[in-house]
C-alpha cells in the first residue's frame, strides 16, 4: 500500500490533537505503520496549529512534504486556504466553515479575506460544513472536530465500527456518548 498522508490544521483549542489520535489510533488498529507529527504554532493563543498523519506498510518520516496530502482537515476557512498547497492534485479538503479571526485581524493589520471557500473549490475537491453548528444542534460545540472526523470516515478504508472503538477509546471517558453522536451526524451528512 501506497504511504498515506493526512494533515490536519486549525487554531489553538480546536482539537486537532484529539484528532490526529483518533486518525492514528484507527489506523493503528488496522495494522498500519503510523506517524504522528505535531507542530504548535502560537497554539496557547489561537495560532495555527498543525498535524501530520501518515500510515501504509512503512513509513520512514512522519511529516507531509507539499502537494503529498491525500486529505487537508481544516477546522477553520483560513487555515483551509493557508496549507491547501500540500494537497495532492486528487486529494480532497474537509473544511469547517466557520471564521477565526487571527491576531493580525484583529489588531487591524490585516484583512479576513473573502470568498475562501470558492477560491479553494476553483482548484480542489472542497467538502465544505458548519461543523460547529453541527456541533450546537447537538448541545455540545466542543465536538464540532468529532463532526469533521466522520466526515473524514466517509473517504477513508475503516469500517464504521472501527472508527466508533476508536472513538470509544481515545476520548475523555465523560464526553464518549457526545462525540459518537458528533461522529455519526458527520458520518452521514452528504
Amino acid at each position: 500500500m501506497e504511504t498515506k498522508n493526512i494533515m490536519i490544521v486549525g487554531v489553538g483549542g480546536q482539537g486537532t490533537l484529539l484528532t490526529s489520535r483518533i486518525l492514528g489510533g484507527i489506523t493503528t488498529a488496522a495494522g498500519y505503520d503510523v506517524k504522528l507529527s505535531e507542530v504548535h504554532g502560537m497554539s496557547q493563543r489561537g495560532g495555527s496549529v498543525v498535524t501530520y498523519v501518515r500510515y501504509g506498510e512503512k513509513v520512514n518520516e512522519p511529516i507531509v512534504e507539499e502537494g503529498c496530502a491525500d486529505v487537508l482537515i481544516a477546522f477553520e476557512r483560513l487555515e483551509a486556504l493557508r496549507y491547501a498547497h500540500f494537497l495532492k492534485k486528487d486529494g480532497v479538503i474537509i473544511v469547517n466553515d466557520q471564521r477565526i479571526d487571527p491576531i493580525t485581524v484583529v489588531t487591524g493589520a490585516a484583512q479576513y479575506p473573502d470568498g475562501i471557500i470558492e477560491e479553494l473549490s476553483g482548484k480542489y475537491k472542497v467538502i465544505s460544513v458548519d461543523a460547529m453548528d453541527e456541533a450546537k444542534k447537538l448541545g455540545n460545540n466542543k465536538v464540532f472536530n468529532t463532526v469533521i472526523i466522520g466526515i473524514a470516515a466517509q473517504h477513508m478504508d475503516f469500517s464504521h465500527d472501527a472508527w466508533v472503538e476508536v472513538i470509544k477509546n481515545t476520548v475523555p471517558p465523560k464526553t464518549v456518548e457526545k462525540n459518537l453522536e458528533a461522529f455519526e451526524v458527520g458520518y452521514n451528512l452528504k
